[in-house]
Parts: structure tokens; C-alpha cells; sequence
């Protein structure tokens, strides 16, 4: 199981600020953000190896189900 940040998102974001750095904005004048965007990532197979089981509510609240 993961959660953390969706790491396409995050490179757009970066691009955005490389953008603003490169047409004259001061680095220190751009604001740090957090990511935007989480998901949740369940792998099934690993979690059937482990011998756990994955209650339903929490599989369908999941972004991806690695089967």
C-alpha cells in the first residue's frame, strides 16, 4: 500500500516554477507549496502474499488496485 503524491503532478508544478524562474522571477520570491494531489495505491498481490486482507471500503476508496 502507498500514499503519497502523484509525481506527474508534481513535475508540472515544477515546471511552472522553472518557467517563472526563467522569465526574471527571484527563486526566493516563489512561494513553497505542498503537492496538490494524493493518491492511494494498493497492490492486492503482495497484500494476498503477506496474507492480509484489504477490507472493501478501503479498496474501493483506492486510486489504483494492482491485481
Amino acid at each position: 500500500m502507498s500514499y503519497g503524491p502523484n509525481w506527474p503532478s508534481l513535475w508540472r508544478r515544477a515546471a511552472e516554477v522553472v518557467d517563472k524562474i526563467l522569465r526574471g522571477a527571484k527563486p526566493a520570491d516563489i512561494p513553497v507549496e505542498q503537492p496538490r494531489t494524493f493518491e492511494l495505491v494498493i497492490n492486492l498481490k503482495t497484500a494476498k502474499a503477506l496474507g492480509l486482507d484489504i477490507p472493501a471500503t478501503l479498496l474501493a476508496r483506492a486510486d489504483e488496485v494492482i491485481e
